[in-house]
């Protein structure tokens, strides 16, 4: 009798510790799961971001850079009488003012170079060949792939054609862009920055030349084999799990620019959210080590005597491999004390799951920096908000000359200035008002039940309350902001957010430290 009534307690206890065992299993399986996929996701749709909003900058400044050249060859062909010293002249101007080109020049119907500048460049008096010959006897605006120029400088010109007054063909006027130097395009790129998690981007032609890269010495060299670089080829923009040509899994987001044929390409490695991982769960089990003891212990201590308990443990631990709630079992004062000891520890450990689940789910949606809600939770505001029909303004904000303070002063002090701004905007702001780091040193304002207009008092009290006050640097710093209104200027969200980010853009182009309300095709 003694050894059959053993070899029962034996089988609780065995079936117990299993059951235990189990649920910490499915806990950890199923946190891991909702980790993986939650920072998967983020990782790609800020890739995404950035991408989009480095290629929307790049097709803006490729349009600006192309009226500049439509505009010197109308004023070339205005002006017949003008010498070659005033051409030159003018050229340097124009070369030195806009600071789009590295260079500008008159290049005849011949292929002669007429006028370059700066004239130091030179080439003035030679005759071009090559691409650039090609691009003078095509005539019509173009934009070449990277080639190494005479000075032996990886360039890539864009050209317009040039005809005068009587409508005879003059050749063209190209500006140069020297993709190793400095010049607009290389400031709004800041191609050499890679983040401390290993994340970067770089561009590519629409022959599959790099154009821009963190290893300035890759720069003109053809990617092969990328399927991502082969859908960019094709004008497509997305994002995805992918192998890079060095063997490397990346999450990676690209973006096309329609105005050039160029593609951005942002990625992160896989092996930085398997770090993430791995520290998640490191620290879910130092949480619920001790949870996860006093539990096994009472459970195999009260083995002997409770059945029913039991019964109910193995209950709980079948609703672990479904997607519903976990339902604590109804806690029933029990015949003895130990069953009612077992029920009562159980409860605790699945709130303590539960409590656990709902902590995962508030820092998925809050940036571990400034502690401010983040992009995932900034969707589910303007999502409600648009699904309501409430009106709200939507500012974004970008601290001015972010890379120089990081460049400067290190990242440390750049962290630092992020919790100040994110302070300082707070500060001002009212209750009923979300504050959200976008991504980097961007920010988005949501200002419900406010037009445009009051969300422009407010932007200016944030704009002048960050210029006047003291940043962790030792001296002011400012920002540059842009609004948009829903559903006045869109009831699109996408579009409320493109066109909040372009009048952000617009008050950049003004010198910076500036508040411009979306209004159309215009910004004011």
């Amino acid at each position: 009798m003694r050894n059959r009534k053993y070899k029962l307690t034996t089988l609780l206890t065995g079936l117990i510790l299993t059951s235990v065992l189990l649920i910490t299993v499915f806990l950890l399986f199923a946190s891991y799961q909702f980790e993986k996929k939650s920072l998967t996701e983020t990782y790609l749709t800020l890739n995404y971001s950035k991408s989009e909003k480095i290629s929307q900058s790049v097709n803006s400044l490729s349009k600006s850079m192309r009226s500049s050249l439509q505009e010197i060859t109308k004023f070339l062909s205005e002006n017949p009488e003008m010498t070659s010293r005033e051409i030159q002249e003018h050229l340097e101007l124009l070369k030195n003012n806009n600071r789009y080109f590295n260079s500008l020049t008159w290049i005849d119907e011949t292929g002669l170079v007429r006028n370059i500048a700066p004239v130091n460049v030179g080439i003035q008096g030679d005759y071009v060949t090559g691409v650039i010959k090609e691009a003078v006897d095509s005539k019509k605006p173009m934009l070449t792939p990277p080639f190494s120029g005479l000075t032996g400088r990886i360039i890539v010109l864009m050209s317009e054609p040039f005809y005068d007054a009587k409508g005879n063909y003059r050749g063209i006027i190209g500006g140069s862009i020297f993709l190793q130097e400095q010049n607009v395009l290389n400031e709004i790129l800041g191609n050499d920055i890679v983040d401390q998690n290993g994340s970067y981007y770089y561009v590519v032609g629409p022959d599959g030349k790099l154009l821009f890269h963190p290893n300035l010495n890759r720069i003109g060299d053809r990617v092969k084999g990328n399927q991502v670089i082969s859908k960019l080829i094709q004008g497509q923009s997305g994002m995805e799990r992918v192998v890079n040509t060095k063997g490397v899994p990346m999450l990676a987001a690209y973006s096309y620019i329609p105005e050039i044929g160029w593609g951005v390409v942002q990625q992160t490695p896989v092996s930085y959210v398997e770090e993430l991982l791995k520290k998640h769960i490191q620290k879910l089990l130092a949480t619920i080590f001790l949870p996860f003891l006093i539990l096994l212990f009472l459970s195999i201590s009260f083995a002997r005597k409770l059945a029913k308990p039991f019964i109910d443990l193995a209950d709980v631990v079948n609703q672990f491999g479904s997607d519903k709630p976990i339902q604590p079992p109804k806690f029933q004062s029990h015949w003895n004390r130990e069953a009612d000891l077992l029920t009562k520890s159980l409860i605790i450990a699945i709130s303590a799951v539960e409590k656990n689940k709902n902590k995962l789910v508030e820092e998925a949606m809050t940036d571990s920096l400034t502690h401010l809600p983040n992009r995932r939770k900034l969707t589910e505001v303007v999502n409600k908000l648009s699904k309501d029909k409430q009106q709200f303004s939507l500012i974004v904000l970008d601290i001015d000359h972010f890379k120089s303070i990081n460049d400067t002063y290190g990242h440390q002090i750049g962290d630092e200035v992020l919790k100040f701004m994110a302070e300082t905007v707070q500060s001002v702001i009212s209750q009923k008002d979300v504050f959200f780091r976008y991504g980097g040193e961007e920010f988005i304002l949501v200002l419900p039940h406010l037009n445009s207009n009051e969300a422009y008092l407010i932007a200016e009290t944030i704009r002048t309350t960050i210029a006047n006050k003291i940043s962790p640097m030792g001296k002011p710093i400012t920002v540059s902001l842009g609004i948009s209104e829903f559903p006045s200027h869109t009831e699109s969200l996408k579009d409320l957010f493109l066109f909040a980010d372009k009048a952000l853009y617009e008050s950049k182009s003004k010198g910076r430290n500036f508040v411009t309300i979306w209004q159309g095709n215009t910004s004011k």
